[in-house]
């Protein structure tokens, strides 16, 4: 039986926050008192303005609790019913107009209970309007239900006054279990998530992060929802405990409850047609339209969901899209792409610039006897069409996937590696080096676009795009370390066990080709961050450069923080810290990553060139100006070759006659591609070579 509570008509509005949990001296409106921060100076009704209201088909329980601004025209309030205390700002005879929906200003054929309604505002068509503060120039219409209860958090996953842990919300990633749980609130980073889901096994870690964000929220019930300025909100369903930013847009949202919709003027969110979303955080920037259903999650800014994605128990970092796929109890680190149907991404760790193709299901069966599997892939994770992935299975780095269905867990140690299944021979294939062999103009076309649609404005963690960093060099030196022992054939291919969960044998092929180009990439990371850097300082001798570079006894190890990349040392600082009570919430853990961030580059610098010492079996004396030029002449040798690898990728799409048979002449070809030679990333390149050629001539001819 639904137990419907009765009480008096009068107090329809008031009593929002229990007595118990009002301070002293203070009334149930104090906290909207802080919220309200428009400035607006009300006063009670006047008879005139009251008969005006009257005679226009509105009531209130109370008129005296109506109060109004001074350039109040109460012949725009129409229709409408009012309950406890009403605040209304400043009301024009004008119209206000955004994507072709025209509305009056005013308030009309609406419920109001106990809301503050700023300047300037339109609202037409709200059922049930409860306990809100809507800010100037916002636009409603034809809304069902719009309302704020006193226990609102508005996703984040803190307790109230009274509230037991159980009602606390967990955004159970990585793991179905639970097992990985993080508490979500307003503002985390794809590093905060992966520090919380990873250090599990650090009590003392974990308690603090749960202190962290309790300091960012108090327990006091009572806070009412907001509407910022210019927002929109047309045709929706039920939105509940929501709180929205300036400049967003809702039009056609079936329902939104405990949610934050993070919107400003410059990073202005939308939320569209039939989407269904409750206990989550939206950040700035975002899109979310055509029948997404998202529960307990958390979207980064400038993140999209679209065509009926389904985002459940999960984060996706920044600048990533997810359309028409299922993603379940998953961290996502910045920069995925998700777009086809029947994509299914289950308890992954995914750790920035994945790509999934149509039909590829990851994590698509547990080979243990309950769900607490699970996935985890380096950066540059690309699973083909119809790729199907048992848990626990790992990844390096630009690992791609080819079509098939994998049947056992796996372990694949080698980066930039293309891994087959080969049903007719019965073992995995593994290429290493895969994308410097026959696809570079994709590798390096993914590590430009990256960052040139990178839409933050906050960049609190400097994200790492490039395919040839300090994680994906020290795996390459892992993978030299793995070849070399292999004994090949004639072939070039060795057998080995290991990397499957099974009796099957793994062929590795080219392996004397991937120990080369392994080799040369590390010469290559080496020589062009050495010419950003004398670029960038203004460096003009060899002996000053010698002197800002470090030679260490080892290459250090670094971890990949949310797509932000660490020294594993650095990491250690920061847990230390935050234990000891150092760092003492989540704006110095932030603070930590951007002080990071700043030292990245000489780092990343430092980090190349002890990786080419090791490589060359060098020491730091032993690297001469003579060696200076060699390093400086192989780079450039490796750029040539490159983008000579680029253009041929490219130029494979109009010499295959698989691919020009649908035209019927070159001239057709030509318009619908675009010709090869006007291709726009690849004259990028050239025109890159071509400034390296500059800069190597000019520093082999003037350094000293």
């Amino acid at each position: 039986m639904n137990l419907i509570h009765e009480h008096p008509v009068s107090d329809l509005g008031y009593n929002f926050i229990e007595p118990k949990h009002i301070p002293k001296n203070k009334d149930e409106y104090y906290l909207r008192n802080i919220q309200n921060k428009s400035g607006i100076r009300y006063k009670k009704l006047t008879a005139d303005q009251l008969e005006v209201l009257i005679h226009n088909r509105n009531t209130s329980d109370n008129w005296s609790n109506v109060l109004v601004s001074d350039n109040f025209d109460e012949t725009l309030v129409r229709n409408c019913k009012f309950y406890g205390l009403v605040r209304l700002g400043n009301l024009s005879a004008t119209y206000k107009e955004f994507h072709n929906l025209r509305l009056p200003v005013g308030l009309y054929n609406s419920t109001i209970i106990s809301c503050d309604i700023g300047n300037n505002v339109c609202i037409d068509n709200a059922n049930y309007m409860s306990h809100y503060i809507i800010e100037d120039d916002v636009m409603i219409a034809n809304v069902n239900e719009l309302a704020t209860t006193n226990y609102a958090k508005f996703g984040n996953g803190i307790l109230k006054q009274d509230e037991e842990e159980k009602h606390r919300i967990w955004v159970e990633v990585c793991n179905e279990n639970g097992g990985r749980s993080i508490i979500p609130f307003n503002g985390m980073l794809a590093g905060d998530a992966y520090l919380w889901s990873k250090y599990k096994d650090d009590d003392a870690l974990m308690e603090k992060f749960k202190a962290f964000t309790h300091k960012l929220y108090d327990k006091k019930r009572g806070y009412y929802g907001v509407i910022g300025k210019r927002t929109v909100i047309k045709n929706c369903g039920i939105l509940k405990d929501v709180w929205i930013g300036t400049d967003a847009y809702l039009k056609g949202a079936n329902k939104i409850k405990n949610v934050t919709i993070n919107s400003d003027a410059p990073r202005k969110s939308q939320i569209g047609e039939g989407c269904e979303l409750v206990n989550g955080i939206i950040g700035y920037g975002c899109r979310i339209f055509y029948g997404v259903k998202a529960v307990r999650f958390i979207l980064a800014a400038h993140s999209q969901l679209k065509y009926g994605a389904r985002l459940i128990n999960s984060y996706l970092g920044n600048n990533s899209t997810i359309s028409c796929c299922e993603v379940l109890n998953s961290l996502i680190f910045p920069a995925h792409e998700q777009h086809h149907n029947n994509s299914f991404l289950c308890a992954s760790l995914l750790m920035g610039q994945s790509n999934m193709a149509a039909g590829a299901t990851i994590g698509s069966n547990h080979n243990s006897r309950s769900p607490d599997g699970e996935i985890i892939a380096g950066r540059g994770f690309w699973p083909g069409l119809c790729v199907s992935l048992k848990h626990n299975s790992k990844f390096a780095s630009f690992t791609i996937m080819a079509k098939g269905d994998f049947p056992s867990e796996l372990n694949i140690p080698i980066p930039f590696s293309l891994v087959a299944n080969d049903v007719t021979q019965n073992r995995i294939v593994v290429m290493p080096a895969y994308w410097f062999i026959y696809n570079i103009y994709a590798l390096e076309r993914n590590a430009w676009k990256y960052a040139d649609r990178d839409n933050r404005t906050e960049r609190l963690q400097k994200l790492e795009f490039d395919y040839l960093a300090p994680d994906t060099v020290n795996e390459v030196f892992d993978a030299i370390n793995i070849l070399s022992k292999l004994k090949t054939g004639r072939d070039g291919s060795a057998l080995i066990k290991g990397w499957e969960n099974s009796d099957r044998e793994i062929q590795i092929v080219k392996v004397p080709q991937a120990l080369g180009i392994f080799k040369e990439l590390i010469h290559y990371y080496f020589g062009k961050l050495l010419l950003q850097y004398i670029q960038n300082s203004g460096i003009k001798n060899f002996s000053t450069l010698k002197k800002n570079l470090y030679a260490r006894a080892q290459r250090t190890a670094w971890l990949n923080i949310g797509g932000q990349l660490m020294t594993r040392s650095a990491v250690g600082k920061l847990k230390k810290n935050i234990k000891e009570g150092a760092i003492k919430d989540w704006q110095q853990v932030h603070q930590f990553y951007m002080e990071q961030g700043n030292k990245y580059d000489m780092e990343k610098l430092q980090h190349a060139y002890n990786s080419y010492l090791e490589i060359t079996n060098l020491t730091g004396n032993q690297f001469t100006l003579a060696r200076f030029k060699q390093v400086l002449t192989q780079t450039l040798q490796t750029k040539e070759w490159m983008c000579k690898g680029i253009y041929e990728s490219r130029a494979k799409d109009y010499t295959n006659p698989f691919r020009k048979m649908v035209y019927e002449n070159d001239a057709e070809m030509n318009k619908v591609l675009g010709k090869l030679e006007d291709n726009s990333f690849v004259q990028l390149q050239l025109a890159s070579l071509d400034e390296m050629k500059k800069q190597v001539n000019e520093m082999l001819k003037n350094f000293k």
